[in-house]
């Protein structure tokens, strides 16, 4: 007769597979990871430790979600530590106050409008049009890889993800502040290239 251990273990094995993880989820990993990271090799170091993680953890894989949601899950945890650890030293360079004061040539101090200069332009994009919106995604693309590593994971959060303001900062352990300053500036840094580089 099995022992409890046993039929666990045989429970757990039809909800999960680790021999096929590889094969059925890496190129997956691989992408989430890219569009997050965009460094290759960070990118292959993390969907390995994801997949190590998971052999570790696979005892408490209950089989309630889809491996695969399971294995992202811990992804991302392992993204959002390689930036925690790498932004420590970023933060020493943001400032609230200059963030501000950047932002005060973009608008009329009395009316609080944007001023001529900055205001931002039509893109002139028809949402209909599959290949512009393809050019498009692809200008985008390469504006996101020119922003600061840490700029770039808060922004995939935020609009990635779709995570809260105060989880972001809990996960890479920011103030309010400092998150505002990041958000501020990479979407004056992405405004400023898309139209730059898109015609």
């Amino acid at each position: 007769m099995q022992n409890e251990t046993d039929k666990e273990y045989a429970v757990k094995s039809l909800h999960s597979a680790p021999l096929s993880w590889v094969d059925k989820y890496a190129d997956y990993l691989y992408g989430f990871a890219m569009l997050r990271l965009r460094n290759e090799d960070v990118a292959k170091d993390l969907v390995q430790d994801t997949f190590l993680a998971g052999l570790q953890r696979l005892d408490r894989f209950e089989g309630n979600s889809e491996e695969k949601t399971w294995l992202t899950a811990i992804l991302k945890n392992k993204i959002a530590d390689f930036y925690r650890k790498r932004s420590t030293s970023t933060l020493k360079d943001l400032n609230v106050t200059d963030a501000e004061h950047e932002q005060q040539d973009f608008f009329d101090a009395e009316s609080g409008h944007w001023n001529e200069k900055h205001r931002p332009q039509a893109f002139g994009l028809e949402v209909d049009n599959p290949l512009m919106m393809k050019e498009l995604g692809s200008i985008l693309n390469e504006c996101l890889a020119k922003l600061p590593g840490l700029w770039f994971s808060v922004f995939s959060m935020k609009h990635m993800d779709d995570l809260t303001s105060e989880l972001i900062c809990t996960e890479l352990k920011l103030t309010a502040a400092n998150f505002w300053v990041i958000m501020h500036r990479t979407k004056l840094n992405l405004r400023a290239c898309l139209q730059k580089n898109w015609n």
